[in-house]
């Protein structure tokens, strides 16, 4: 939809629209890409067809807008993390727990599923791409940074990407046995090699005894 158009709506049908992603970025996450068509998101946001129509007459034009709400909503939700640094404690473990529990919101899953999808479809892969790189470096680079108190340089670069990948990894894996067990075994070794790198504190190996 254009800019002129969207600055015509009214603000009941900036609402509906809005209601509509709102739908659209949870039935992403609850039922995933491919499940959510556009009529089952016109159901969800209680709107016939035609409405839809009027809002999104294509498919590519919904998830184009669908892929700008959600990055909004997660850069939201880091920009809200990286503010609610507690006072004392460790910083650390603040940002690899914030990011852990992120990773498990509805913005964040409906943007993985858009990104499992998009590994197929070139069409949403290229409607990614823009918000795949300010993410990465605009939020999750400066708010991460933040959160952990790093300085700059590669060495602190690579304590944030070792800390976010491996967190965004072990979020997406399948843990068959022991579930509870292995992922706070791997987030106690995530926050322990980034306090390595970082330099903070006296820690000198990997796992804890």
């Amino acid at each position: 939809m254009d800019a002129a158009r969207l600055a015509k709506d009214t603000r009941k049908s900036q609402k509906t629209r809005a209601r509509i992603l709102d739908r659209a970025m949870h039935l992403f996450a609850e039922i995933g890409y491919h499940a959510a068509t556009n009529p089952a998101i016109a159901d969800a946001a209680g709107l016939t067809r035609g409405a839809m129509l009027y809002h999104f007459p294509t498919r590519e034009a919904l998830v184009e807008a669908a892929v700008a709400h959600i990055q909004a909503e997660r850069s939201a939700l880091f920009r809200a993390a990286a503010d609610s640094l507690p006072a004392g404690g460790d910083v650390t473990e603040h940002a690899i727990d914030s990011y852990w529990d992120l990773l498990h919101s509805v913005p964040f899953t409906a943007f993985a599923e858009l990104e499992a999808a998009g590994r197929t479809d070139p069409a949403i892969h290229a409607l990614l791409a823009p918000a795949q790189a300010e993410f990465d470096r605009a939020q999750a680079g400066d708010h991460f940074l933040k959160i952990l108190h790093a300085g700059a340089g590669p060495r602190f670069q690579a304590s944030r990407d070792l800390a976010r990948f491996m967190l965004e990894g072990l979020a997406r894996t399948t843990l068959t046995y022991d579930k509870d067990g292995r992922k706070e075994r791997l987030l106690a070794v995530i926050k322990r090699a980034t306090h390595m790198l970082n330099r903070k504190g006296d820690i000198q190996d990997l796992w804890p005894e």
